[in-house]
C-alpha cells in the first residue's frame, strides 16, 4: 500500500475547505438568485440533453438542433445578466430597479425566441 504524502493530502484539505467556503457563500445567498441559478442549470442541462441525443440519433435537421441549443444557450446567457443586474451587492447596477432588470430579460428573451424561430424557418 502507496502511503499518500502530505501534498496530497493538503490539497485535500485545501479542497475540502475550499468546497466548505463556498458552500456557507452560498446558504447566505438570497432566494430570488438561488430560483435564477436553478434556472440557468436547467437552460444548460437541457442543452446537453440536446447535444447528447442528436450524438445518438444523428444531426439529419441541423438548423433545428441548432435553434434548441442555441435557444438555451441564450436563455442561460439572460438569465445570468438578470442574476447579475438584480443582486444586491453588484454596486454597478444600484440604480437599476429590480422589475425594469426583470422586463430587459423578458424583451430580450422575446427578441433571442423570434430570432430562433425565423432560424427554424
Amino acid at each position: 500500500m502507496v502511503k499518500p504524502s502530505s501534498s496530497s493530502s493538503s490539497t485535500s484539505q485545501d479542497a475540502l475547505a475550499l468546497f466548505n467556503s463556498l458552500r456557507s457563500a452560498y446558504s447566505a445567498t438570497p432566494t430570488a438568485l438561488k430560483i435564477i441559478d436553478l434556472y440557468v442549470g436547467f437552460a444548460v442541462s437541457t442543452a446537453i440533453i440536446q447535444v447528447v441525443y442528436m450524438a445518438l440519433v444523428g444531426s439529419f435537421p441541423f438548423n433545428s438542433f441548432l435553434s434548441g441549443v442555441l435557444s438555451c444557450i441564450g436563455t442561460a446567457v439572460l438569465a445570468v445578466c438578470l442574476r447579475i443586474q438584480v443582486n444586491k451587492e453588484n454596486k454597478e447596477f444600484k440604480d437599476l430597479a429590480p422589475e425594469r432588470a426583470f422586463a430587459d430579460f423578458v424583451l430580450c428573451n422575446l427578441v433571442l425566441h423570434l430570432v430562433i424561430m425565423n432560424f427554424l424557418g
